[in-house]
């Protein structure tokens, strides 16, 4: 009897940090032909990720071009991905998140009438400009999927609310905390895997250190100068450290590079692999992001963050109390930043609060729904 065929489909880092592990439980599962395509969507910042996972991906469009338009991206995915599914004929494909490449590999399965299976299903900020395009792109994949593996309960509720049948939601946790752990675990074995940082950390000891991240599509032009302008302020204090692993793209770099110069207290590095961004999460005070995904791990190692975005489609952070919705306004940006550096007792009250989104196991309850599908 043939194995069924699972396409896991991904093509950015966020994509690969949080679908390596559940790479793993469905080969692990052993009764499942698991093959993987990536599309490198963002090129650098996904092969460093297959790097640490030893993940070797069975096909590789590699669709990145420099300053590609969403379109002819949505364009290049839809054939690609679909000559792809042609070729691999799979039983069942697999896509992650909120990403491009996952709205059109769940697309391209459609229109072959192949099944598909939604991690991290559900998240919603309730604007579809904010984040944009991910808004948009997570709720087209909603009623294609048949199997959706919600992260939360608040995420599985957003589902049931669009209609979606509930027996196909499953709550697993997010599969980040699985990545995270299972990182943390490589680092404790093998400390050389982020060493990188250890001149970071000798250069900012004693300095109350913040981890900035921004990318945001929503935030390029006025909210990146006010990004910029918030950061120089802040790094004016004398116990304060700024480590900065900034994104490559172009609006990022040039409204850093016009504000901030060159002060002694910033570090503006290059972006980071995994285990050196999990070490640049223990060493932080304090994260600082437009981002996703570090709403969801700097909890998990009792960082507060605050999130510069009007909305958040993991509001699950904001209810714990781990997270804390503050804009762009550089003024709101330095006045919570000096909060929790001077207010021990606010510091203490996101630092402690609880993880909502998940324990570490969600990979295999996912790989278990898939292959109890099959029968396997």
């Amino acid at each position: 009897m043939t194995s069924p065929r699972i396409l896991v489909i991904f093509g950015t880092r966020p994509e690969a940090i949080k679908l390596f592990p559940v790479v793993a439980a469905l080969k692990a599962q052993g009764s499942l032909d698991v093959r993987t395509c990536v599309t490198a969507q963002h090129r650098g910042l996904l092969d460093q990720v297959l790097s640490i996972a030893n993940l070797r991906p069975d096909i590789d469009l590699d669709l990145m071009e420099p300053g590609q338009t969403l379109d002819r991206l949505t364009a290049r995915l839809l054939t690609g991905l679909g000559d792809v599914m042609d070729a691999e004929k799979p039983d069942r494909v697999i896509v992650q998140g909120d990403t491009a490449t996952a709205m059109v590999g769940a697309l391209a399965a459609y229109y072959r009438k192949v099944p598909v299976s939604h991690v991290e299903a559900g998240l919603r900020s309730g604007d579809i400009y904010q984040p944009w395009p991910e808004e948009v792109n997570r709720r087209i994949v909603a009623p294609i999927a048949d199997q959706h593996f919600a992260p939360t309960e608040t995420a599985a509720e957003a589902l049931r609310r669009e209609n979606i049948a509930p027996a196909t939601i499953h709550v697993t946790g997010n599969t980040v905390i699985d990545a995270l752990h299972a990182t943390r675990a490589k680092l404790a074995a093998d400390p050389t895997l982020a060493s990188g940082l250890d001149g970071t950390a000798e250069r900012f000891a004693g300095k109350r250190i913040i981890l900035v991240t921004t990318h945001r599509r929503e935030n390029f032009g006025g909210g990146m100068d006010n990004i910029a302008h918030a950061l120089a302020r802040i790094a004016a204090r004398d116990d304060v450290a700024i480590l900065f692993p900034m994104h490559p793209n172009p609006n990022v770099v040039e409204a850093m590079n016009r504000v901030l110069g060159d002060r002694p207290n910033i570090a503006r590095i290059d972006p980071l692999d995994y285990p050196h961004f999990i070490r640049a999460l223990e060493l932080c005070d304090i994260a600082l992001t437009d981002s996703g995904g570090v709403q969801e791990e700097a909890p998990a190692l009792a960082k507060p963050v605050l999130v510069m975005r009007e909305t958040t489609e993991r509001p699950e952070g904001v209810a714990a109390g781990t997270a804390k919705l503050i804009g762009t306004d550089p003024d709101r940006i330095v006045s919570e930043i000096s909060t929790l550096l001077d207010d021990k007792g606010a510091y203490q009250s996101m630092a402690r609060a609880h993880n909502p989104f998940g324990d570490g196991h969600a990979s295999g309850r996912i790989a278990k729904v898939i292959a109890d599908g099959f029968g396997c």
